[in-house]
Order: structure tokens, then C-alpha cells, then sequence
């Protein structure tokens, strides 16, 4: 059957110049320039890309960024001690540790170091539990993102039968809140769910976030499922040929029973970055009471 592609990265450019409009109408209406805070601890090769375009993303948006590039040998203390400068800090609406973590700092503690109301990634308890009882909060970045680009595509979502394969605190769980507070029917999926083939063909809008390339293949999903890819894994090269980017949806033949499916590049990964500059903006409103403008 024909597909339609769903284009996370023009969603995202669009996504973004909305932001920039909205740090526009905050700067001439309140005279204030939200500001991201990104803590890069170590010389992980992925997260030194992802803070580059973060940075970029943020400073093209019209927001200051602040970034902390800190060495492995890091104690945990240093940089909780950090982390409560930044908390302390009225200049920074928003501030991103970059996980992972090197081993001998704890992550959970770091993250639940951050303020609330500063905590752009979503990912501290405090907001956990807003979203759980469907108070508004800061929402994780990718969920967010997967989100934006079913409603973008599916329109209304209530009534439909969603599967999430994956159970992370990142990804899988909160995708799974959003989708029940949209009023869908949610299932997680995970490495101990049996028949997961026959649970996942039973889903209106299937949600792949598992972190194994070509996952899910065409038996799984059922004729004009909605299917939304949030793996991004690297093959092992090929000769001279470096490794290419997968997802965890076998795109070739799932993409013959989809009605619609996102890529791997360029499906959910732009969302991400712009969601972290629309959470950082918002973050900057509710901090001072002010209405946040349309984004």
C-alpha cells in the first residue's frame, strides 16, 4: 500500500521557527532571553554531537546558551555543586545534563538535583508525577516529539489502540502517559511480553523504542497502522562503507502495510532538539507567571 512519510525533520524546522517567534514576542513584550544551560561530563562521541546541535539550535532560536564541557574525572559532588549554581542562577530558564553519565556518578541523583522548574528533559520525579496525574509540566523531549508528529498526522487520537514497545523511563513510559491522557487505549510492550508480534498487530499506532535495528518487522503491524520509529542504531561497516543509521523498524517491508511511518534519519530525532527549545521556553514563562505565546 502507499505510505506517507511522516517528516520530523521539516516538522521540526517549523517547530523551531515557531520558537524563535516566541523568544521574539518575550524579548520585545518582557524584555527577557530564555536561557539552556547544557553540561557535557566527558568526550562521549554521540553526546559531543548532540550538544554541538543543541548549542547551534538554541543560539539560532535567539535564546542564550550556556555550556559546561566538564572531564570525565568529574566527582559526582562537583557536579551537583554545578548543577545548584545553575538552580540558583535567574539568568538560566532551563538546564540539560547530557546523559550518560561516566559510571561513578549517579544519574538519578544528578537528575533529580535539577529544579523542576528548570528541568527542560523532563525527566525528575517531581515532573514524572505531573505527567502520571495529567498535570501540566515539563515534558520529556522525545515523547513530546512522537506526540506532536501523531497529532500532526493522525489528527484526533482518542479511541485508538496504541502499542509501545519499550518500557524506559525516557521513552517508553512517559509515551505511554501521553498517549492515555490523549485517550487511547496503551499497551507497553517489552523483552518479557508474550505473542509480542500478535500484541503489537493489534495496534491503531505503533511506537518503537526498544534499541535494536530492524526490530519490528512487516508481521507485526497491522494493515494502515500509524508506526513511529525512535531507534537510532548504527550497522557495523561494510567494507569501506561506514555504518548506516537504522531504526527499530524494518522501514522496507514495514513500510508496505503502514499507512504512515517516520524515517531513520529524520523522523523523530529533529523532534527532540526542538522540543528541548520549546520545554526551555516554556520553562521561562511558568517561572515568571507570564502567558506562554503560541508555539
Amino acid at each position: 500500500m502507499n505510505y506517507t512519510l511522516i517528516d520530523g525533520k521539516s516538522f521540526a524546522e517549523k517547530l523551531v521557527m515557531k520558537v524563535a517567534n516566541a523568544v521574539n514576542v518575550l524579548n520585545t513584550k518582557h524584555h527577557i532571553k530564555p536561557g539552556l544551560a547544557v553540561v557535557l561530563v566527558g568526550q562521549n562521541p554521540a553526546s559531543e554531537v548532540y550538544v554541538k546541535n543543541k548549542v547551534r539550535q538554541t543560539k539560532n532560536s535567539g535564546m542564550n546558551s550556556v555550556e559546561h564541557r566538564l572531564p570525565d574525572t568529574t566527582s559526582e559532588s562537583d557536579l551537583l555543586s554545578l548543577v545548584n549554581k545553575l538552580n540558583e542562577d535567574d539568568e538560566i530558564d532551563g538546564i540539560l545534563v547530557q546523559l550518560p553519565l561516566p559510571d561513578h556518578i549517579n544519574e538519578n541523583s544528578i537528575i533529580n538535583a535539577i529544579k523542576p522548574s528548570k528541568d527542560v528533559d523532563g525527566f525528575s520525579i517531581p515532573n514524572v508525577g505531573l505527567l502520571s496525574t495529567s498535570v501540566s509540566g515539563l515534558i520529556p523531549c522525545t515523547p513530546l516529539g512522537c506526540l506532536l508528529l501523531l497529532k500532526s498526522y493522525v489528527g484526533e487520537l482518542s479511541g485508538k489502540s496504541a502499542v509501545i514497545i519499550g518500557r524506559s523511563n525516557i521513552v517508553g513510559k512517559p509515551m505511554a502517559q501521553l498517549l492515555l491522557n490523549e485517550n487511547c487505549t496503551v499497551t507497553i510492550a517489552h523483552s518479557k511480553t508474550k505473542n509480542i508480534e500478535a500484541v503489537c498487530k493489534g495496534a491503531d499506532i505503533l511506537v518503537a523504542a526498544v534499541g535494536r535495528p530492524n526490530f519490528v518487522k512487516s508481521e507485526w503491524v497491522k494493515k494502515g497502522a500509524v508506526v513511529i520509529d525512535v531507534g537510532i542504531n548504527r550497522l557495523p561497516p561494510e567494507g569501506d562503507i561506514k555504518g548506516r543509521l537504522v531504526g527499530d523498524v524494518d522501514f522496507n517491508s514495514v513500510s508496505n502495510v503502514a499507512s504512515a511511518i517516520t524515517p531513520v534519519p529524520g523522523g523523530v530525532g529533529p523532534m527532540t532538539i526542538a522540543c528541548l527549545l520549546r520545554n526551555t521556553v516554556t520553562a521561562a514563562c511558568k517561572r515568571r507567571n507570564f502567558n506562554e505565546p503560541e508555539m
